[in-house]
């Protein structure tokens, strides 16, 4: 290999662990995915400027289409800009879900690509096809069509264009059409091998699409940032795939760490949710439930008046934010960090308690927060922040739903029973600002907004907040 093009690799395989790395740090995170997408960079510029079967002995370079190349570039990098430009931090979990399946899909059409061009260059009756290559292919084009036509269903099911969609035995019914795909797979082997045929190769891609769908339609809502996370390593496996394919350091080392880290990841989340993997993939919690302002046990709920919680707020010496989904529909993450300011000059502690889980996708509060400018210390995991409640004044739950549910510890009957939550109910005081009684995500009842001492203040988040800045200052 030329020596210009194993230095580009390098660099980008090099920037991709350190983009990484930075990426586990909030202060760090903006400037790793520069990195990152640095070293990305560099590693197309070598694969195009410096690309071995058409380097001349003068230095030039020779790609078939460079022109089409070129385009593509630009027309995929000015579309992702505009769309990235453009997104609203609520429909960040399906942008990126989106993306995602146009990852699954480039590593799909490489091997489909590549199966179309070896068919063309050997002829029936040559040697049979090597199964260190068939692997790679027959691997990408399954895990990349499953990746991008689950990923489409997960961004269609975030955005509200598709419900749940299930029916008797479907798990069952996934299992035989995941095992019909390895068996197609397997007799397309050999019968390519033995008539050039290509009608087990096609088969498999359809059976891959329908198993892509059936694999995402039943999952529940409350489950969907596990599921966005495991396709997310589905994609990763497949870009490896295309660098065991292409012989390409770079493209399995960029496959493999974002096969590795959304297979953590997703693994990271299902720990957050005390629940296994197949639980997840199997058990379907979530739905579309509705709420009432009176549960099982007759309790109501307790209004409250921003002017009441303001003073609360004002004469308090620990209040801790605990945001959600609700926070970012509102875009009331400036608001708040408003209010932590004007608390803080007043000497009340403030602090913002981060569940794994929370919004639609991992990491969605953190980066809902840090576009705010909230100091990234402030912001609490879950297993630091819980020994913290009990000695808080006020707990402020900003459109947050089943990750203070207290049902998760309490009621085994519910599909969120076992998953660690917030333990916001230890706090002196709780006020919770939400829209309605609607249910959350995983669509069951919470019980935490008819203990006692919680006080909900109904409507708009951003709006409610303004209010209790107002209030606040004019105390």
């Amino acid at each position: 290999m030329i020596p210009f093009q194993e230095i580009g690799y390098l660099i980008g395989s090099v920037s991709f662990v350190l983009g990484l790395k930075m990426m586990g740090q909030p202060d760090s995170a903006r400037k790793g995915n520069l990195v990152a997408a640095f070293g990305m960079g560099m590693a197309v510029i070598a694969a195009l400027l410096f690309n071995e079967k058409g380097y001349h002995e003068k230095g030039y370079h020779v790609i078939n289409n460079i022109e089409f190349i070129v385009l593509a570039i630009f027309l995929g990098t000015l579309v992702g800009t505009i769309i990235a430009k453009r997104v609203q931090m609520t429909a960040m979990p399906e942008m990126v879900s989106l993306f995602n399946g146009m990852g699954g899909l480039s590593a799909a059409l490489i091997s489909l690509i590549e199966w179309r061009h070896y068919m063309l260059i050997h002829p029936e009756g040559e040697e049979s096809m090597e199964m260190a290559l068939y692997i790679p292919v027959i691997a990408g084009l399954i895990i990349g069509t499953i990746s991008f036509v689950g990923s489409i269903v997960a961004w269609g099911k975030l955005n509200g264009k598709i419900g749940d969609f299930r029916f008797p035995s479907q798990q069952f019914i996934n299992a035989l059409v995941l095992l019909a795909i390895l068996v197609t797979a397997a007799l397309n082997y050999t019968a390519f091998n033995a008539s050039h045929s290509s009608f087990y190769f096609y088969l498999t891609i359809a059976l891959a699409v329908i198993y892509g769908l059936l694999f995402v339609f039943p999952i529940g809502g409350a489950d969907m940032p596990v599921v966005i996370s495991l396709l997310n390593s589905f994609t990763g496996v497949a870009a490896a795939c295309g660098g065991f394919l292409y012989h390409n350091k770079v493209m399995l080392m960029g496959g493999v760490l974002v096969g590795s880290a959304g297979t953590i990841l997703t693994v990271i989340m299902c720990k957050a949710m005390n629940r296994s993997l197949m639980n997840v993939l199997i058990g379907m919690a979530g739905g579309n439930g509705g709420g009432s302002a009176t549960n099982a046990s007759g309790g109501s709920v307790r209004e409250v008046q921003a002017s009441d919680v303001a003073v609360m707020l004002k004469y308090a010496g620990k209040v801790i934010v605990v945001p959600g989904y609700g926070l970012a529909v509102a875009q009331a993450q400036h608001a708040c960090h408003e209010l932590e300011v004007l608390l803080e000059s007043e000497g009340v502690d403030v602090k913002y308690a981060i569940h794994p889980v929370a919004g639609r996708m991992p990491g969605h509060m953190n980066v809902l927060l840090a576009e705010s400018n909230v100091e990234y210390d402030k912001l609490v995991e879950m297993e630091h922040i819980n020994s913290e409640f009990a000695s808080t004044d006020v707990v402020l739950v900003v459109g947050a739903n089943d990750v203070v549910n207290p049902a998760a510890k309490t009621d085994p009957s519910s599909p969120i029973y076992g998953m660690p939550i917030l333990e916001v109910e230890q706090a002196k005081q709780i006020i919770v600002l939400k829209r309605s009684m609607k249910a959350g995500y995983a669509g069951i009842e919470n019980e935490l907004f008819f203990f006692p001492k919680c006080g909900m203040l109904f409507g708009d988040a951003k709006a409610s907040i303004q209010k209790l800045l107002n209030e606040v200052k004019s105390l």
